[in-house]
């Protein structure tokens, strides 16, 4: 037997749609609250040393925590080609537009403390709001368009066509689902000060935390709605083996509303995801108002599993829909790469990831503590 037939190809594609799923909520769970404390940093501190206090809370972590959306692209590059080719080439003034953003932050944290001009120090403040604010929006803008299908077809010799805009993207309800991330990560950065801070910057963020989870909330239930009455889904109206060729012109597809919601009703099971994204952001208000400080924290991430993994089951097998041609739209069965190259992704995926996992966790362990104002100050402190 060869070797890579020790798992057939409808278990590794199924796998590799899992694992995807676990390095965007890794991400959303922790480079997520770097997003939200650069989002809150405004509003929760008002001097510098209280915005200093702030940044340090995520200084020592954040570009690790970079580690997982690298991964989630490469994931998308090695595992599904033509998912990386289509979104990657349709979303490119998306993207290029977050990677801004994203570099504008470790040029904040590296410069706005080698002068001491309030003018200089707050306008990298301001450049690290934007590095948290617009990813956290676009993220969400994102999956609102994949909710609703993307303009993209295949023609019969598998060239791809895209006839989007850039705004053709910022429709309502994918300023929905814009609102609904910022308002997520939001709250996890507050959660994430509320732990690692003290004082005045904690005290407001347990404050915009509270609306955040609230918005969190009121968002996810408005999104829901809507996709249940104005939101077209799309369902397979063919066969399709999940063993089958990697060429998605061989089904047929139809649009039709309330189509994502049906997976509910085949697995009632499912149910748990939103209920989680609903109960997690709850018992997140709960526990900011009442000063349980890890507890808030862990409900934030309950709250965000609950709501990327609606998503993913809702739409399952479908990984990004075409509304211009339906059946060139991307499923799990007919997206993925080959048999071989998923196995070998695996082993080595098992091999590295939890060494990732363990690096993670002794990172976290041993940066473990609150950042107050005497660390801040103290001249023998390395913070920014």
């Amino acid at each position: 037997m060869i070797l890579h037939q020790l798992i057939d190809y409808e278990t590794l594609r199924l796998i590799w749609w899992l694992l995807f799923g676990v390095l965007l909520i890794a991400f959303a769970t922790t480079g997520g609250f770097d997003l939200g404390v650069g989002t809150l940093l405004p509003f929760v501190a008002r001097t510098d040393t209280e915005r200093r206090v702030a940044i340090n809370t995520i200084g020592a972590t954040w570009e690790g925590n970079q580690v997982w959306l690298i991964l989630g692209g490469g994931a998308i590059f090695a595992a599904w080609p033509p998912l990386y080719a289509v979104s990657f080439s349709g979303f490119y003034l998306a993207m290029f537009a977050i990677l801004f953003a994203l570099i504008l932050r470790p040029v904040g944290f590296k410069y706005r403390s080698k002068r001491e001009s309030a003018s200089w120090r707050n306008g990298w403040d301001w450049a690290l709001f934007i590095g948290g604010f617009v990813p956290s929006l676009i993220f969400g803008v994102a999956v609102g368009n994949v909710l609703q299908g993307v303009p993209f077809r295949f023609a019969d010799d598998m060239r791809i066509f895209y006839e989007g805009s850039f705004f053709a993207l910022l429709n309502p309800y994918a300023l929905l689902c814009g609102l609904l991330s910022l308002a997520m990560l939001t709250m996890h950065g507050a959660a994430w000060l509320v732990l690692k801070s003290s004082g005045p910057v904690a005290e407001r963020a347990r404050r915009y935390g509270s609306i955040a989870a609230l918005a969190v909330i009121v968002l996810f239930a408005l999104g829901g709605l809507f996709l249940w009455i104005g939101v077209g889904g799309y369902r397979i109206t063919s066969d399709i083996s999940p063993i089958g060729p990697s060429n998605p012109l061989l089904k047929t597809v139809a649009l039709e509303k309330g189509a994502w919601l049906t997976n509910y009703t085949a697995h009632s099971w499912m149910i748990i995801a939103p209920v989680l994204g609903f109960v997690g952001a709850a018992l997140a208000f709960i526990a900011m108002r009442a000063r349980r400080e890890i507890m808030t924290l862990l409900f934030s991430k309950v709250a965000i599993f609950g709501i990327i993994s609606t998503v993913g089951l809702s739409m399952f097998p479908f990984i990004l829909p075409s509304s211009l041609d339906p059946r060139s739209s991307l499923t799990v069965w007919d997206a993925s790469s080959s048999h071989m190259t998923l196995f070998i992704m695996l082993v080595v995926t098992v091999i590295f990831l939890p060494i990732i996992f363990a690096y993670t966790a002794w990172v976290y362990k041993v940066l473990w503590g609150k950042v107050d104002e005497k660390s801040i100050t103290d001249k023998n402190s390395h913070a920014y």
